[in-house]
């Protein structure tokens, strides 16, 4: 059955231009549509997540969905939104980007059931490796217009700038490249539509113009908005750069903590954009959370529904789990169980000391103020550990002759002190 696609992207706000007669197109039946990805990194990051979502909507509505690896554009680089050319990448490396793409793609589409809408994976290196130069600018180049090249946003904006930095040929070229995938797909896929964010309108209507004039054919675009910040800031990006999808660069404790941290504006616009709940559930989240803000029950829905479609229900526990190590009543047990990184990323700014392994075992009192400087005297520690206020790997130590030993080592490298309610420090253990 067919659902109404376009319906379903306005309420979440996921529309921002759409060629007339679009969802018409769509309620006639069961259609197919793509989203282009560059494959210049072998990992997916959130700001990919929009055109995604995009897919699995498309998809979810009883349509086909395409995801059109760049192999060969990808070799070039698109100018749009971008102020400098890319580095060209080798085959090698850009197979080897495609596969890992692919792998992240199956988290949200379907790409391995008898489903006749099934997602595929096409990559435009395949029918562009034996195109040759003359026959591409003979068969494609003669359709469109340097004018109308000239026309779109993304040359006018790169033309626009510092003359020493210009536009290549390679670069100039690019919308044709994409144009033609276009062309190419929907000869050989019967694809209608194209899809992809706003800054791609330009690219994708060069590729219905080449449709039109080469077959006088007719295709359809639409376009989702670029993400933003309610405080202006760039969506997606840390102090530590993207947050990736691949969990080896981006936790799964950090990709949860992102969404966590987000704000209430933003939460109410992600919470659309980035799941799967329908209308109803999500009107009546926001309208809770609203009640108490406090709570941040909002922040909670969004970072476990999306860290559950990323990385997996086991995953999104082990991040609530290890959130709870800063805030909540953590056991030493469940403190063992982090893996390293996560537990690098939880303790992620904490102060860190080191004492050699030979120094071990050491009574606790010469451990928290000689070997390290948890304590600024042993008095001190005498007290704090006295009082119940000191734990060693969130077990409280209260005996002051409690010997510090090989037991005590997380990861065969680590020790977690911590000190009162809030202060907390890593031993190295070298």
């Amino acid at each position: 059955m067919i659902k109404n696609f376009v319906e379903e992207l306005k309420w979440r706000g996921m529309i921002h231009d759409i060629m007339p007669g679009t969802e018409e197109e769509l309620m006639k039946g069961p259609s197919a549509a793509y989203v282009g990805i560059d494959p210049t990194g072998d990992s997916l990051h959130i700001g990919h997540l929009v055109s995604i979502m995009i897919l699995k909507h498309f998809q979810n509505c009883g349509h086909k969905p395409y995801a059109l690896v760049g192999g060969a554009t990808g070799m070039i680089g698109d100018p749009s939104m971008k102020s400098q050319e890319r580095n060209l990448l080798d085959e090698a490396t850009l197979a080897h980007n495609v596969n890992c793409i692919k792998a992240q793609l199956g988290r949200f589409l379907d790409f391995e059931s008898d489903a006749p809408n099934k997602a595929e994976l096409v990559n435009n290196y395949d029918w562009m490796k034996d195109y040759t130069f003359i026959n591409f600018t003979r068969d494609i180049g003669k359709l469109i217009t340097v004018n109308y090249m000239m026309s779109k946003d993304s040359v006018k904006k790169r033309l626009s700038r510092d003359s020493s930095e210009g536009m290549s040929f390679t670069e100039f070229t690019y919308q044709l490249l994409q144009g033609y995938d276009f062309l190419y797909l929907y000869q050989h896929n019967g694809i209608k539509l194209q899809l992809g964010g706003a800054d791609q309108w330009g690219n994708i209507t060069t590729g219905t113009e080449l449709i039109r004039r080469s077959l006088g054919g007719e295709a359809f675009a639409l376009t989702c908005p670029l993400i933003t910040k309610a405080d202006g800031g760039k969506f997606g990006k840390t102090e530590k750069g993207n947050i990736w999808l691949d969990p080896e660069r981006t936790s799964p404790y950090e990709f949860y903590q992102f969404w966590l941290n987000v704000s209430d504006e933003d939460a109410e616009k992600y919470i659309k954009i980035f799941t799967m709940l329908d209308r109803e559930t999500i009107e009546d989240a926001i309208a809770r959370h609203r009640e108490d803000p406090g709570q941040r029950s909002l922040q909670k829905l969004l970072s476990r529904e999306i860290t559950v479609m990323v990385h997996g229900s086991k995953e999104y526990d082990n991040a609530v789990s290890a959130s709870s190590m800063l805030f909540g009543n953590s056991t030493s047990e469940a403190l063992r169980s982090l893996d390293e990184k996560t537990f690098l990323a939880v303790f992620d700014g904490v102060p860190r000391f080191e004492v050699k392994r030979g120094d071990l075992p050491s009574n606790i009192l010469d451990f928290l103020a000689v070997q390290t400087a948890v304590f600024p005297s042993k008095g001190e520690a005498r007290k704090m550990v006295a009082g119940n206020g000191v734990s060693i790997n969130k077990d409280k130590v209260s005996d002051i002759n409690r010997q510090i030993g090989p037991d005590d080592i997380i990861d065969g490298k680590y020790i977690l002190v911590q000190k009162g309610k809030k202060n907390y420090f890593i031993v190295n253990v070298i």
